[in-house]
C-alpha cells in the first residue's frame, strides 16, 4: 500500500513540478514581489533585464508553473529569464495558491480548485502592479505555462482576452467543464505544444492522472475551439519539422492557421512520441513517470518567436 501511495505522490509532483531541474541558480536580477488581492497575499517572481531604457515599452511574458511546481523551478526549467536578457522583454513567474491554479477543471484535489481561488483576478492585479513600475507594452502581454499552468493559460486567456495577446500552453488542454462556457470577448493568438505520449495529461483528452484531478478535452477539440473563436478561415498549413535529434524518439508536426481575426493565429505543434515534458528542457523525472523530452525543438525560443509576432491589434 505504501508503494502505491508513494507512486501517486511522485505522479502528483510530476504534473508540472520542476524542483528536480538544473541546480544552477536563476540570474540575480529576479526578485520576489508580493501583492494583496482580496484576502490573500499573492507572490510573483519578476525578472527585468538590466539596462532596459526607462521609457521604452517592453513585452511582458507570464510563465505559469505546473501543479506542485513553483516559480523558481519554472524559471530554471524554461530558461525564459536568460532569453529575456538577450531579447529585451520582461518575464514574471507567479505563484499559485499551494502550488496550483484554478484552471476550470471540476476537481477538489487542490485548494485552488476547491476554494475557487480567483487566479484570473490575481494575474490582472499583477499586470497592473508591474505596469505601474515598468513601461509595459499593453498590446504585448503574453502567457505560457506547463501542465496545470498550461490549462490555466487557456482559462486565463478566455477570461482576460482583452488584455492577453497570445498564449502558449505546453502539455495542457482546455479544461472540462469550462470548455462548455468558452466565450472569450476578443480573439487571442494561441500556440499549443502537446506530446502524443503524455501519461499525465492525455493528448486525446479525458482524465488527468492520477486520482480525481478532473478532465480536459482533446488536443484536436482545444485547437478547434480557438480556431473557431479566432475566426480562422483558411485550412491549416501542415509540415514535419527536421528531426534534429534521432535519439529522442520524437518528431514534430506543425499545423498553422494564420488567416484569423485581428491578425491572430493558431498553431499546433504535435510532438509525436513526447511525454509530459518541456521540449528542449531537462528530463526532470524518469521517463517511466513523465515520458520523454522532445529535443528537436526549443520550446522557449519557439514560444518567444510566436509571441513577438503576435501582438494585440
Amino acid at each position: 500500500m505504501w508503494r502505491s501511495a508513494l507512486f501517486l505522490l511522485i505522479c502528483s509532483i510530476a504534473v508540472g513540478d520542476t524542483r528536480a531541474e538544473p541546480t544552477d541558480a536563476p540570474t540575480s536580477q529576479s526578485i520576489e514581489r508580493y501583492i494583496r488581492v482580496g484576502d490573500l497575499q499573492r507572490t510573483y517572481r519578476l525578472h527585468v533585464p538590466p539596462g532596459l531604457p526607462a521609457t521604452e515599452k517592453r513585452s511582458l511574458v507570464i510563465v505559469l508553473h505546473g501543479g506542485g511546481g513553483n516559480a523558481v523551478g519554472t524559471e530554471r526549467l524554461t530558461r525564459f529569464s536568460e532569453l529575456a536578457d538577450r531579447a529585451g522583454f520582461i518575464v514574471v513567474y507567479p505563484e499559485g495558491i499551494r502550488k496550483n491554479w484554478n484552471d476550470g477543471r471540476d476537481t477538489t484535489v487542490s485548494k485552488a480548485h476547491r476554494d475557487r481561488i480567483g487566479d484570473v483576478g490575481f494575474i490582472a492585479a499583477m499586470i497592473d502592479a508591474i505596469a505601474s513600475d515598468y513601461p509595459i507594452d499593453l498590446k504585448r502581454i503574453y502567457a505560457t505555462g506547463i501542465s496545470n499552468g498550461a490549462i490555466f493559460s487557456h482559462y486565463l486567456a478566455a477570461n482576460l482576452s482583452a488584455r492577453i495577446a497570445a498564449i502558449a500552453p505546453v502539455v495542457g488542454g482546455l479544461a472540462d467543464p469550462f470548455y462548455k462556457n468558452f466565450k472569450p470577448e476578443q480573439p487571442v493568438s494561441v500556440l499549443i505544444l502537446q506530446g502524443t505520449r503524455d501519461p499525465l495529461v492525455p493528448f486525446d483528452g479525458g482524465d488527468v492522472a492520477w486520482g480525481n484531478r478532473g478532465k480536459i478535452i482533446s488536443t484536436a477539440e482545444t485547437v478547434q475551439a480557438w480556431v473557431k473563436h479566432d475566426g480562422c478561415i483558411a485550412p491549416a498549413r501542415s509540415s514535419t519539422l527536421p528531426d534534429k535529434d534521432a535519439t529522442d524518439s520524437c518528431t514534430v508536426r506543425s499545423s498553422i492557421w494564420s488567416d484569423c481575426r485581428d491578425g491572430t493565429g493558431v498553431t499546433l505543434y504535435t510532438l509525436e512520441g513526447a511525454g509530459h515534458t518541456w521540449p528542449g528542457g531537462s528530463q526532470y523525472l524518469p521517463e517511466r513517470l513523465v515520458g520523454k523530452v522532445c529535443r528537436d525543438i526549443d520550446a522557449t525560443e519557439i514560444i518567444w518567436d510566436f509571441f513577438r509576432t503576435h501582438p494585440k491589434r
